[in-house]
């Protein structure tokens, strides 16, 4: 039997030419398997050594220095839940006008202009973000320094990535099923909630998640809404810090933080991780139901 080979009947020049992309592809994939690597096994190694039962069920002390980082997580959660409450029901839908109700000759323009500027939102840096949350919630809103003013602040920046996300899986639907659901004489809204919305849930899974993995690592927009008290939050209208403030400041601030920087860096690194994991059983389990 003939060995069958993925460069048979190339020229010897195209050959080498495949051969040395295909090099400097997997060269390019080593390298950014190393640099992950790296980084993840320097947080593991010196921020495993300062994890116990404690540090995960007491309160900060001390700027940090001491005690663990149970307000840290509850405000951290509370701030996410926030950002998904508000992001994921706009999000949703605005890409399901502009997917399904913005094809006519009078919805196309404003369709477009809204589609710039969800790019030109998407592309705003985040500290950016973060003073117009400080001006617009925490000041004209009223609200202060709080968790709402981080989560409201976080959901503009998770707004496009959900809803370029949502409307992409909305429009690659198979035509076959709109035709399947015209010939049965479907209404629209039927088609929408019974067909549309749960065949794109996986898509929306994976924006979820996404935004949440933004959202645990955001930084400059919480550091200015959200605020540094580290006490245990009683509302949303209280402040707290969240896990990327509390690295930040363990390791630019505080004198002798560097190993309780190390410890919540690795918990968040573990939550993240444990979270993608999550989602991709989540998913698989859904499409096998399909």
């Amino acid at each position: 039997m003939p060995e069958f080979s993925l460069y048979k009947g190339i020229p010897r020049f195209s050959l080498t030419k495949s051969r040395l992309i295909h090099g400097l592809i997997a060269a390019a994939v080593l390298l950014a398997l190393c640099v992950f690597g790296f980084v993840l096994s320097d947080i593991a190694i010196k921020g495993w050594r300062h994890i116990d039962f404690s540090f995960l069920t007491e309160n900060p002390l001390d700027s940090g220095r001491a005690g663990g980082v149970l307000s840290i997580l509850v405000s951290t959660l509370a701030v996410v839940l926030i950002c998904l409450f508000i992001a994921i029901p706009l999000g949703v839908a605005t890409a399901l006008w502009l997917a399904e109700f913005s094809d006519s000759s009078k919805t196309r323009p404003i369709a477009a202009w809204l589609r710039r500027l969800i790019h030109l939102l998407s592309g705003i840096p985040s500290i950016v973000i973060g003073l117009f949350g400080f001006v617009f919630f925490c000041q004209i809103l009223g609200l202060g320094y709080s968790l709402l003013a981080g989560g409201l602040s976080l959901a503009c920046m998770a707004l496009p990535l959900i809803i370029g996300t949502m409307e992409q899986d909305f429009r690659s639907l198979p035509s076959s099923l709109r035709q399947a659901s015209s010939a049965l004489a479907i209404s629209h809204s039927a088609f929408i909630f019974h067909i549309l919305l749960p065949v794109s849930a996986p898509a929306l899974i994976t924006a979820t998640v996404l935004s949440i993995g933004r959202s645990l690592a955001e930084t400059a927009v919480l550091l200015f809404t959200s605020g540094y008290v580290t006490r245990m939050p009683e509302s949303v209208l209280d402040p707290g810090r969240v896990m990327s403030v509390h690295i930040f400041d363990l390791s630019m601030n505080v004198t002798g933080g560097d190993n309780k920087a190390y410890a919540s860096a690795l918990v968040l690194t573990a939550l993240i991780i444990a979270l993608n994991f999550f989602t991709k059983i989540v998913i698989a389990r859904f499409k096998a139901r399909l």
